[in-house]
C-alpha cells in the first residue's frame, strides 16, 4: 500500500440570503468524460459517518442525505449552489391564498427499473412518511401539509392527506398556511415520492441494493456496512446524458485525521471534514483542497429535562454561563466558526435572532470570563450544589478528536461551578439514537437548515416535534407564539413573533447553543463542478473529473515528504 497521510480542504458555503433559481449553466461540459484509463469515471466520497438507512422515511442525518439525494429525485432538487430548482416537476402554480400547490411532473420520467414515475408515487410517499405505522423522526417537517399532523398522531387515515394525484402527471400539495419556503422543502428527502411497488414488494428489504429502486440520477449497487456504499449512474434518468460520473463509492470517514490521509494518499477525491488541529498546515499545503465556509448551522448543547437534575431554571443558566464560547472558536476549534448565544444562526435571512440574557456586544474578556463563572457558582450554590455537595452527570458527545477536545473543556469549566462530569462517546448512528431515546444526561447536538425559516430550528423544541425534541422541552407560551408565527401572513408579524418565541425558549433554557459552524471539507482540485454554498449540499450529477489535473505520484511524494518534515 502506498504511503499515506493526506487530509483534504475544508467546506465550502456562503450564502447569504437563500435565492431560488430557475435555471443554470451546465457544469460538465468541456470536460474529461472519462477515467484516466478510459474506463469509468469512479468518484471516491468521503462521507463523515455511516448512514442508519438509505430509506428517505427513516433517515435523519446529513451522510444519509449526501447519499439518499444522489439517489432520488424530489419535486425540487438542489442545483450545484444549492439552491432549489425543478427536479421531478417542470411547473409549479400556486392558488391566490397560497394554500394550494399545483405541480407538473416531468413527462417519461421512470424509476430505475423501468416504472413509470408518476404524481401517485408523490401521494404514496408523503402519506407513507406520516403513517403512524412508519415512525418516522422526521414527520414533523411534512406538518405544513393539510391533515399531516393529525394522521401522524394517529387521528385521521392517511387518505385524508392534503396531496392529491389529479392525473398521472398532476400533484395537488393543500397547505395549512402560506409556506414561502415551500420549494426549499420540497428539496428534502422527507418529501420525495418512493418507489410503492418495490416496497410493496420487499417490505423493509426494499433498501438492500439488490431490491433498490430509484428515480435519481444514481441507484444503489452495494452497501457493505461500515466500509462503503456504491452508486452507479441511473441510465433511466432522465437528465443521464449530462450525468458525467459513472459511479460514486462513499465512505464513513468518522475519524477526520484517518480521512486526511487517505484524502493525500489519493484513495478519497473528497471528503466532509477534517482535523482542525490541522487547519493551518493545510492552508500552507493544500490552500486549494481546503474548503471552509459558513452556513446554515447551529452546534448546541442538551439539556435533558426528563432528568431530575436539569428541572432546577438555575443549573441549567449557571451550566450555560461557565460556558467559554469564543474559547471553542477561537482556540479548540480555530477554523471560522462564530460564537453564538442564540438558536437560529445570524444568517437567517430577514430574521435577527434574540440573544441570552448575559450575551454582550463588546468581546469577552477574562473579566467578563470571571464575572460569568462568579456567578454561575453563586447560581449552582443556590440551587444546593458545592465543592462538597457536587452536582454528577454525563455529558455525551458524538466521537471525533474536536469533540473529544470541546468535552474536555466542558468538563473543566463546569468542574469550575461545583459540576462533577463524566464524558462519553459514541459513533454517530449510536450518539443520535441516545439523544433521540432521551439517553443521556446532557449531550451535545447541531442543526443544520433544511429551509431558510427561522420555524426549522424552533420546531425542534416543539413537544409535537417526536423524536427530533431531544430535550424533551415542552412549552404552552412558547408553543402558542410559535403556532402563531406559523400561521400569520404578514411578514413583520410573522418575525416578531418568532423571536418572541426565541426569546421565551433561550430563557427556559432546555439547550447550551455555542457556535455558528462551518462546513469543512477536502475537494481535489481534479474535481470540477463542485460549488462552495450556504446548505452544504454537494449533488454528484452536476460534478466531474478532470484526470489532468488529478496530483502526479511524484505531487504526493512532495506532499508527503513536507507532512514529515
Amino acid at each position: 500500500m502506498k504511503l499515506s497521510s493526506w487530509l483534504i480542504g475544508i467546506a465550502v458555503v456562503a450564502v447569504v440570503a437563500f435565492v431560488a433559481i430557475v435555471g443554470f449553466s451546465s457544469v460538465n461540459e468541456d470536460v474529461i468524460a472519462q477515467g484516466a484509463d478510459g474506463g469509468p469515471m469512479v468518484l471516491h466520497r468521503g462521507n463523515g459517518a455511516e448512514p442508519a438507512s438509505l430509506d428517505p422515511h427513516r433517515a435523519s442525518g446529513t451522510w444519509e442525505n449526501n447519499v439518499i439525494g444522489d439517489m432520488f429525485l424530489g419535486l425540487y432538487t438542489e442545483g450545484p449552489d444549492g439552491a432549489p430548482i425543478f427536479g421531478a416537476a417542470v411547473d409549479h402554480q400556486t392558488s391566490e391564498d397560497g394554500l394550494t400547490h399545483t405541480f407538473t411532473l416531468r413527462e417519461g420520467t421512470t424509476w430505475s427499473d423501468g416504472v413509470p414515475v408518476t404524481a401517485h408515487d408523490f401521494v404514496y410517499g408523503l402519506r407513507r412518511i406520516v403513517d403512524p405505522n412508519t415512525a418516522a423522526r422526521y414527520a414533523f417537517i411534512t406538518y405544513i401539509v393539510e391533515n399531516a399532523q393529525e394522521i401522524n398522531a394517529g387521528d385521521l387515515p392517511t387518505t385524508e392527506m392534503g396531496a392529491r394525484a389529479i392525473d398521472n402527471l398532476t400533484l395537488e400539495l393543500t397547505l395549512t398556511r402560506p409556506a414561502p419556503f415551500l420549494p426549499w422543502l420540497l428539496t428534502h428527502y422527507t418529501m420525495f415520492a418512493v418507489p410503492q411497488h418495490a416496497i410493496e414488494e420487499h417490505g423493509d428489504d426494499w433498501t438492500r441494493a439488490d431490491n433498490f429502486v430509484s428515480n435519481g440520477a444514481y441507484t444503489l449497487t452495494e452497501w457493505v456496512p461500515n466500509d462503503h456504499i456504491t452508486l452507479v449512474k441511473n441510465p433511466q434518468f432522465y437528465d443521464s446524458d449530462r450525468v458525467v460520473i459513472d459511479e460514486v463509492i462513499f465512505y464513513p470517514t468518522d475519524d477526520e485525521s484517518a480521512a486526511l490521509r487517505r484524502f493525500r494518499a489519493g484513495e478519497l477525491d473528497m471528503n466532509t471534514g477534517f482535523p482542525t488541529q490541522q487547519y493551518q498546515w493545510l492552508l500552507d499545503n493544500m490552500a486549494e483542497e481546503t474548503r471552509v465556509v459558513p452556513y446554515f448551522s447551529t452546534s448546541y448543547i442538551l439539556f435533558n429535562m426528563e432528568s431530575d437534575a436539569f428541572q432546577n431554571d438555575l443549573v441549567r443558566e449557571a451550566l450555560s454561563l461557565a460556558v467559554r464560547r469564543e474559547v471553542i472558536t477561537d482556540i479548540i476549534l480555530a477554523t471560522g466558526q462564530v460564537p453564538t448565544y442564540s438558536l437560529n444562526p445570524p444568517m437567517m435571512p430577514d430574521y435577527g435572532p434574540p440573544e441570552l440574557s448575559f450575551a454582550i456586544d463588546s468581546d469577552v474578556t477574562q473579566e467578563v470570563v470571571n464575572s460569568r463563572v462568579a456567578r454561575a457558582q453563586e447560581l449552582m450554590r443556590e440551587a444546593g450544589y458545592g465543592p462538597d455537595n457536587p452536582l454528577e452527570f454525563t455529558y455525551r458527545y458524538m466521537e471525533g478528536v474536536d469533540a473529544r477536545r470541546v468535552a474536555v473543556a466542558l468538563a473543566g469549566w463546569w468542574q469550575e461551578i461545583y459540576a462533577d462530569v463524566n464524558i462519553v462517546n459514541t459513533e454517530p448512528a449510536v450518539h443520535y439514537r441516545d439523544l433521540q431515546t432521551r439517553n443521556y444526561d446532557m449531550g451535545g447536538a447541531g442543526w443544520i437548515a433544511d429551509y431558510p425559516d427561522p420555524e426549522n430550528y424552533l420546531l425542534l423544541f416543539h413537544s409535537e416535534s417526536g423524536a427530533l425534541n431531544y430535550s424533551g422541552y415542552a412549552s404552552e407560551e412558547f408553543e402558542s407564539l410559535l403556532d402563531q408565527a406559523q400561521n400569520t401572513a404578514d411578514a413583520d408579524q410573522r418575525r416578531a413573533l418568532y423571536q418572541s418565541a426565541e426569546a421565551v425558549l433561550l430563557r427556559d433554557s432546555p439547550f447550551i447553543p455555542t457556535h455558528n459552524s462551518v462546513s469543512r471539507t477536502l475537494v481535489g482540485q481534479h474535481i470540477v463542478g463542485y460549488e462552495d454554498n450556504g446548505v452544504h449540499i454537494h449533488r454528484t450529477r452536476w460534478m466531474s473529473i478532470d484526470e489532468s489535473q488529478r496530483p502526479t505520484q511524484e505531487n504526493f511524494v512532495d506532499n508527503i515528504m513536507r507532512w514529515f518534515n
